[in-house]
């Protein structure tokens, strides 16, 4: 997701407060992908995912005139989504479904016949989801919002309220973490290369 210039992002939700429907529609639509991909690659689950995402929405649109303009609004949906998640969970282990996340991947992988390229990348894809399951939650949050969703690193410090410094360390060491976890496994680590060379 490109995110709006401040002032673009600032002035649609000043019209969508006085309850202009179009910058209502203009918001959810510029945050909703993104958020439901974060989600579904959080929970694992489709309905999951749709189900944060769309009472995120909900709770952004009744509590609006209490967003801080000092901060991103994306940083804001997130984190009201990731909380919803969080009280999720306590009540639900979530199951991770290998096969939905894979089809919401994008270009890569193509509908109908599996061809070679599109196996391969798969089995990256199976790989990574792996690797990224010996992270910590925070870990595995970070990464996510850094390679998926592309934030940058200023964005997810004010999201996570932690040091830019303490986000790059986690940043680091997930990395390392996932690396080191491929390399030991020689299946994976075939699969890696594979794409690769």
């Amino acid at each position: 997701m490109a995110m709006l210039p401040r002032s673009e992002e600032n002035r649609l939700i000043r019209k969508a407060r006085t309850g202009d429907g179009a910058a209502i529609e203009k918001l959810i639509r510029i945050h909703q992908e993104p958020l439901y991909a974060f989600m579904l690659r959080m929970t694992g689950r489709p309905e999951a995912a749709e189900d944060v995402t769309q009472e995120a929405f909900v709770r952004v649109l009744k509590n609006l005139d209490r967003f801080d303009s000092r901060f991103r609004f994306s940083t804001w949906v997130f984190t009201i989504a990731k909380r919803l998640h969080m009280n999720a969970v306590q009540k639900h282990k979530p199951v991770y479904d290998n096969d939905t996340v894979d089809a919401r991947q994008g270009p890569d992988v193509t509908p109908g016949g599996v061809s070679e390229r599109a196996e391969s990348m798969s089995n990256v894809r199976d790989t990574l989801d792996q690797a990224m399951s010996t992270l910590s939650p925070l870990q595995k949050e970070i990464i996510l919002l850094f390679h998926q969703q592309s934030w940058p690193i200023t964005e997810i410090a004010v999201y996570l309220d932690m040091p830019e410094g303490t986000i790059k360390s986690h940043l680091f060491r997930a990395r390392r973490r996932m690396k080191q976890f491929i390399q030991e496994d020689a299946a994976l680590n075939q699969s890696v290369v594979e794409v690769w060379q």
